[in-house]
C-alpha cells in the first residue's frame, strides 16, 4: 500500500512538473496576394517607396511562447520595384543590389523576444551575398473581420531600418540616401 501511494505521488509530481499540453510551433503560410513587402528611401532628398515580392517563407509560430518561433523569408530582389523605372533599374544594377548575380534577399530569425503585439525579431539578413545581424520590430494581430479568439488567420507587421552601405549596396550616393526603411505587412494563415 505504501509503495502504491509512493508511486502515485511520484506520478502526480511528474504530471505537475510537465505541462499538460506541450505547445509546439505551428506552420503558418503566407498569402502573397494579401501581403506587401514595402521599403522607403530618399532620392534627391525626396521620400520614395518601393516593393519587393516574397519568393518563399517558412514561419513556425508558437503563440504561447513567442521565443520558440522561427521565421525564414526569401525575397525576389530581381522583381523589386523602386517607385519609378530609373530608380528600379539603378537599384537592380551592379552598383546597388546586383540582382543578376544576387537575385534573392534572405532573412532568417535567430531570436524572438517580447509579446505577440510588440516583439523584436533578431536575425541574419543577406543582401548581395553579405550577411549582417538586424533586429526588426514586429506585431501579430488578428485579420480584420475574424473572431476575437481566432489565431488561425493573422497579420504580421514588421518595421525596421537598415543602412544599405553595410551590405555593399552603395551606388549612387549623391542621389540615394543611406537608410532603407522596411515596412512589411503580411497576411498569414495557419496550415491545416
Amino acid at each position: 500500500m505504501i509503495k502504491l501511494i509512493s508511486r502515485s505521488f511520484c506520478l502526480i509530481l511528474l504530471a505537475l512538473a510537465t505541462p499538460a499540453v506541450q505547445a509546439a510551433p505551428h506552420i503558418y503560410l503566407l498569402d502573397p496576394a494579401q501581403s506587401k513587402v514595402g521599403f522607403s528611401y530618399e532620392f534627391s532628398g525626396a521620400p520614395k517607396k518601393g516593393q519587393m515580392p516574397v519568393k518563399s517563407s517558412d514561419m513556425r509560430l508558437d503563440l504561447r511562447n513567442i521565443s520558440a518561433s522561427q521565421v525564414s523569408v526569401t525575397l525576389s530582389a530581381h522583381d523589386a520595384k523602386a517607385g519609378f523605372i530609373f530608380a528600379t533599374e539603378a537599384m537592380k544594377g551592379p552598383q546597388v543590389l546586383h540582382t543578376q548575380e544576387f537575385p534573392e534577399i534572405t532573412f532568417t530569425s535567430t531570436k524572438i523576444t517580447g509579446s505577440l503585439s510588440k516583439a523584436k525579431i533578431s536575425g541574419k539578413l543577406t543582401i548581395r551575398g553579405v550577411t549582417r545581424d538586424v533586429t526588426l520590430d514586429a506585431g501579430l494581430f488578428r485579420q480584420s473581420g475574424t473572431d476575437a479568439q481566432n489565431r488561425n488567420n493573422l497579420v504580421v507587421h514588421l518595421t525596421g531600418t537598415i543602412n544599405r552601405h553595410d551590405f555593399g549596396a552603395s551606388g549612387f550616393p549623391s542621389y540615394v540616401g543611406d537608410l532603407i526603411t522596411l515596412n512589411i505587412q503580411a497576411q498569414i494563415d495557419k496550415e491545416g
